[in-house]
């Protein structure tokens, strides 16, 4: 089975475009204010408004309340809502009962019990994604793309019930063998496939993906 890919945080149609003609199965776009990869939601809308129907849109969120949201689902029309923050169960039910959208949920990752603690979500999200916790000394870091990679062995063998992604400091060095050591059947890109912090390469978009898909 080929890898699928998601490249998270586009923010130009040169990227877009590239992670469409390379192959991406997933394009995320990142709405935390504070991030280097924040997009508006008019500015999401018209780098998703082209876009076949066969690459799912991400909106990329964090502990958002409702009426970001809102304006978030009304501008994207997203086909998965990631939530990378610490929404708790109960508020990803609400979530999945106000917009009946499937849901990601982030789990970080950097100690041998993290792995489990994505069992409290087991009726809520509908997917996975396994990132790197960042250390306590990253003071004020947001919760992922941090460029940071955790010790893969920790989810090695772990099956969580769920379909899930790996992400955490991948680039095209380095995604190949974080499949083989994971079994990942989905990774997650956003650093790893930048010349700057929020600057894509179109170049560096397609080798990642040919890495990820040659696994």
């Amino acid at each position: 089975m080929t890898t699928r890919v998601k490249i998270c945080g586009l923010s130009t149609s040169e990227t877009v475009e590239a992670a469409i003609g390379a192959g991406a199965d997933y394009l995320g776009f990142n709405f935390i204010a504070r991030s280097s990869r924040y997009v508006s939601c008019e500015t999401a809308s018209a780098l998703a408004a082209d876009m076949p129907s066969t690459v799912a849109k991400v909106a990329l969120t964090l502990d958002a309340d409702n009426e970001t949201l809102d304006a978030v689902v009304a501008a994207l029309n997203p086909d998965i809502l990631q939530l990378h923050g610490a929404e708790t169960p109960a508020r990803l039910v609400e979530l999945k009962s106000r917009y009946g959208l499937p849901l990601m949920k982030a789990i970080g990752i950097s100690e041998p019990g993290d792995p489990e603690s994505a069992d409290i979500y087991r009726d809520s999200a509908d997917l996975l994604l396994f990132d790197a916790k960042p250390p306590k000394s990253m003071a004020g870091a947001l919760p992922g793309g941090n460029g940071l990679v955790f010790d893969w062995s920790l989810i090695a063998g772990h099956r969580p019930g769920m379909p899930w992604m790996l992400s955490g400091g991948l680039n095209a060095e380095n995604v190949g063998e974080a499949i083989r050591i994971t079994g990942a059947e989905a990774v997650d890109v956003s650093s790893g496939v930048e010349t700057a912090p929020g600057r894509k390469s179109p170049e560096l978009i397609e080798a990642f993906i040919k890495a990820a898909q040659a696994t």
